[in-house]
């Protein structure tokens, strides 16, 4: 961190999705009226850009994901891509667990089986109930035993796995691979090949299970599939002390449905409201950071003191957003 860089911010905003490489989203951001994005530009007028982590939009962990992940202290330089242990965390906070084990996140979720791939959807979508979670999980269990591996109810349509295949298996985020096909970010490692196994054990157990015939009659997705993500062990000596941060993830939701007017009016409300709010934090005084994400990078800027350069050029009209987004 640069030597004059506030340790400990007040306010720290992170939006995933900003930029993206989606045929239809410059056009978006330009058309975007300057009013809706009037306090952004003043927000970013008083600040610097502080750290730029750039990559492409193949990595396994998105940009969002590292960012967050190197606020909180999960990750070092030397982390591979894919192994953020967001699932340790979980375990940590909710299971009381000890930092040495290893964990991954379970996402039971539904594959569309195409002609010549399978697209996974959005779990959210699926609406699971706690009992239909809780009896899936029950089903699924023994298998899982079988390679090691515990399975922990966390919430409906997320679970935790407790086992040593999980340690330094890099695995892609939902944020990746959700209305893509998902073949090109199935790990395909040796190590990986028991939960291969496991994927295609539980799509036959699935297809017959009576909670899908029920789901079914009541023309509702069934639960075919699931996805393993947020895989590693906590770091050594890590304190769980939370930088505070906010993630809203409106644009990213409106990315994922393919809507661009939706995403129009995100950008209008986050500036109406987060941007809005970390700015009146920043005019009364306080250090704040903003990091934009988008497919391939991240860009982190904090408040600056501003020189007297920079201050008859704060007078001037600001960049139009879409430059400063499009890098991303």
């Amino acid at each position: 961190m640069p030597a004059n860089s506030s340790p400990h911010p007040s306010e720290h905003l992170l939006i995933p999705f900003a930029g993206c490489s989606a045929a239809a989203w410059l056009p978006t951001v330009q058309a975007l009226p300057r009013e809706s994005t009037r306090h952004f530009s003043q927000l970013l007028q008083g600040m610097r850009r502080v750290h730029t982590d750039d990559a492409d939009a193949r990595t396994l962990s998105p940009p969002h994901e590292r960012a967050l992940a190197r606020a909180l202290g999960l990750t070092s330089a030397e982390t591979p891509d894919g192994v953020i242990p967001w699932a340790a965390s979980d375990a940590a906070e909710h299971l009381q667990a000890g930092a040495g084990q290893a964990w991954a996140w379970i996402t039971p979720c539904y594959w569309a089986m195409g002609r010549d791939h399978a697209t996974l959807t959005d779990p959210a979508a699926l609406a699971l109930r706690e009992d239909e979670s809780r009896a899936l999980l029950a089903a699924m269990q023994p298998y899982f035993e079988t390679d090691g591996i515990t399975l922990h109810y966390l919430v409906p349509d997320r679970w935790l796995a407790e086992g040593e295949l999980f340690r330094n298996l890099p695995t892609a985020s939902l944020d990746r691979v959700l209305s893509r096909s998902v073949d090109a970010w199935l790990t395909d490692t040796h190590s990986a090949r028991p939960l291969r196994r496991l994927q295609n054990e539980m799509q036959m157990l699935l297809y017959t299970h009576p909670l899908n015939d029920a789901r079914a009659a009541q023309r509702q997705q069934p639960v075919n599939s699931f996805w393993i993500s947020g895989t590693g062990a906590l770091p050594a000596g890590w304190d769980n002390a939370k930088e505070k941060i906010s993630i809203p993830r409106s644009l990213a939701l409106a990315v994922f449905n393919d809507d661009w007017a939706d995403y129009t009016q995100a950008w209008a409300a986050l500036d109406a409201g987060s941007v809005a709010q970390l700015l009146a934090r920043q005019r009364a005084g306080e250090t704040v950071r903003l990091t934009l994400c988008g497919d391939r990078s991240a860009q982190t800027f904090e408040t600056s003191r501003p020189s007297v350069f920079a201050r008859i050029s704060s007078l001037l009209a600001p960049k139009p957003l879409w430059t400063v987004l499009e890098p991303l």
